[in-house]
């Protein structure tokens, strides 16, 4: 069987769902392929598992129908204090802390929990005309032609269109078959994420504790509780992931500190292996990538979804505008200007993100001298750090409509 539609999209995590919905919105057909069983994460219970949205991503979110759901379930961001030290010895005395009474649009950011926001994806494709959402299946292979591109699924049907983007993660399958090459090197380093209960309130501060090991993220969600997001060497993370609970939070109490009294585990424990992977291309013939397929990158400031949904609104624009003009939009002209447009962005962000967990991650006494007074220097000037903020907020980069919340 053959299914005609404009965009195939593979990978259905939330880049993949984000462009569907933003693509039908604005009248093309979409069919997104993705790997999970319906609603596999959709149903699962809290886990931990967390976003740190910018404001141009909550833009963007509200621009596809999406945000309206996911709201109630999240935690504004409020303030973002950044430290340097080493475990047990508290931080050291040059804090950086942003505080969102420095911008006019009110929250930095907004935490969101994964099963929240994959569920009003999920129910906004099932209620969106021209999107076609085909789950518990992978793309296996792909062929493009002059005219158009067809994949091949895992359960033997074939779904042809005039573009396939890649929204399949770091191992892209959508970029391997289209000989697309990437570039990177591991970190050895692990992340381990969690949530924890406190006893007292976070009032909407995210944390950000550099450590000589790694970075811990302390990331406020609703209620008494956060998400971790611990970046340990990799033995070290080994040796802290085979603790059980009990002993895993003593390992856990010297690093997050006293600021939120007593802790305690909510929910399970997960490990990603952290490293740099960047795409050589972000195109090929009839081909895009998008979010972790594009840029796969280090979670300090959380940038990694934000940066795939810049992504998601570059290429959603450029589409639309050409299938407008009447142009095929798997012409390689139409797909290099979603290139130019984004692929600086991303790699000078992922390449930002690598130097600084370079400069952070080691107890070099020069190094962690200059970084104290770099972060004092920054929180002293009142200019800087808001620039800093509204970088962070996604408020700085050119503009794609949907990061200002504006329709296609």
């Amino acid at each position: 069987m053959t299914q005609d539609t404009d965009v195939v999209i593979a990978g259905g995590g939330l880049n993949g769902p984000a462009l569907a919905l933003a693509l039908a919105r604005a009248g093309l057909t979409v069919t997104v392929v993705d790997a999970q069983p319906p609603r596999a994460r959709a149903d699962v219970a809290f886990d931990g598992r967390a976003y740190a949205l910018a404001i141009a991503s909550r833009r963007l979110l509200s621009a596809i129908g999406v945000w309206d759901k996911v709201a109630p379930h999240s935690q504004p961001i409020l303030t973002i204090k950044t430290s340097d030290g080493r475990p047990g010895e508290g931080a050291s005395p040059f804090f950086l802390t942003f505080d969102a009474a420095e911008i006019e649009e009110g929250p930095m950011g907004f935490m969101v929990e994964d099963r929240h926001l994959y569920t009003a994806f999920l129910d906004a494709m099932e209620q969106t005309p021209g999107l076609t959402h085909i789950p518990a299946t992978a793309v296996t292979a792909q062929e493009a032609t002059e005219n158009g591109i067809t994949v091949t699924l895992s359960d033997g049907r074939h779904v042809s269109g005039k573009v396939l983007a890649g929204c399949d993660g770091r191992t892209s399958g959508t970029a391997q078959r289209a000989g697309i090459s990437r570039t990177g090197w591991s970190y050895c380093q692990t992340a381990i994420v969690c949530a924890v209960d406190h006893d007292l309130p976070h009032n909407g501060t995210a944390q950000q504790f550099f450590m000589p090991s790694g970075p811990l993220a302390i990331l406020p969600l609703p209620g008494n509780r956060s998400s971790i997001v611990w970046s340990e060497t990799d033995d070290n993370a080994r040796t802290i992931m085979a603790l059980d609970d009990d002993a895993f939070l003593d390992a856990l109490r010297p690093r997050f500190g006293d600021h939120l009294g007593a802790i305690r585990l909510a929910g399970p424990r997960f490990t990603y292996p952290l490293s740099l992977t960047l795409a050589n291309s972000y195109t090929a013939p009839r081909v895009a990538l998008v979010g972790d397929a594009a840029h796969g990158v280090h979670p300090i400031a959380g940038q990694g979804l934000n940066l795939g949904l810049r992504d998601v609104a570059a290429l959603a624009q450029v589409l639309v505008e050409a299938q407008r003009r009447g142009e095929d939009i798997g012409n390689s002209d139409v797909l290099d200007r979603y290139q130019s447009w984004r692929r600086f962005d991303s790699t000078a962000l992922a390449l930002g993100m690598d130097a600084i967990n370079r400069l952070f991650s080691n107890d070099n006494p020069l190094l962690r001298l200059g970084r104290d007074l770099g972060m004092g220097v920054v929180d002293a000037l009142p200019g800087l750090r808001r620039r800093f903020i509204r970088q962070a907020a996604g408020l700085n980069q050119e503009k794609a409509r949907l990061l200002l919340g504006q329709p296609l």
